[in-house]
């Protein structure tokens, strides 16, 4: 029941958990993890959206754009992908990833790069049946660019954290009903520019979901 004290946002929160997928084992613990290390996680709503984007384009290989320590990626896995190349300029993070996956048994399906992801984006071509951008909100357009070109028709572009994170919602919000001006802030500069760029696409068909910290999914057509 909502009562007078809870909003129908902090419902519907409550409606995707209690209607959403539970964690395996291994997602518990990296769940843990993440609370642990107040590591910003994108939590089991947005993840199962990951899952089910893999599971809908039978993705033989996704490429993520930030991939932390590998909790994404289980997701991507879970929802069948054959492969998932995961890149982390933090090589802690990416060892940590490591051994987590290695413990799920799911680490021959994963490649682990170290560095920058828009440098090791250019060493494959693709094609890429599904992608994550999850790394600097700045870059989220260049990401876009780098890879929509290797997208096959049907292949899906996710991006993560365009309704809450360290980019200022309202100011987005703003920019696109009305045009005020952006603050000068790279993060939110960056949100407002993705969603500009890839809503202009002729060649992507765009929609955001308010799951997590806002999912902005993005489908290639003919």
């Amino acid at each position: 029941m909502i009562d007078g004290d809870q909003t129908l946002s902090e419902a519907l929160v409550r409606f995707l958990r209690a209607t959403g997928p539970t964690h395996t084992e291994l997602q518990r613990r990296m769940a843990a993890f993440a609370e642990d290390q107040s590591f910003p996680n994108l939590g089991p709503d947005a993840g199962a959206v990951l899952r089910l984007v893999a599971r809908l384009t039978d993705a033989e290989t996704v490429f993520e754009f930030g991939s932390g320590f590998g909790y994404s990626a289980s997701w991507f896995l879970r929802g069948g992908a054959g492969r998932v190349i995961l890149t982390e300029h933090d090589a802690d993070e990416l060892q940590q990833g490591r051994e987590f996956l290695a413990d799920g048994g799911l680490a021959e399906q994963c490649v682990f790069e170290h560095g920058d992801a828009m440098k090791i984006v250019d060493r494959y071509g693709g094609p890429f049946d599904a992608v994550l951008i999850d790394h600097q909100k700045s870059r989220y357009a260049d990401a876009f660019a780098a890879v929509r070109s290797k997208l096959p028709d049907g292949g899906v572009i996710v991006a993560d954290n365009v309704t809450r994170g360290p980019a200022d919602f309202k100011a987005v919000l703003a920019h696109l009903e009305d045009g005020t001006p952006l603050p000068e802030d790279g993060q939110t500069v960056g949100v407002a520019d993705y969603l500009q760029s890839v809503r202009a696409a002729d060649d992507f068909e765009t929609l955001v979901l308010p799951v997590g910290s806002g999912l902005c999914v993005s489908t290639k057509i003919e």
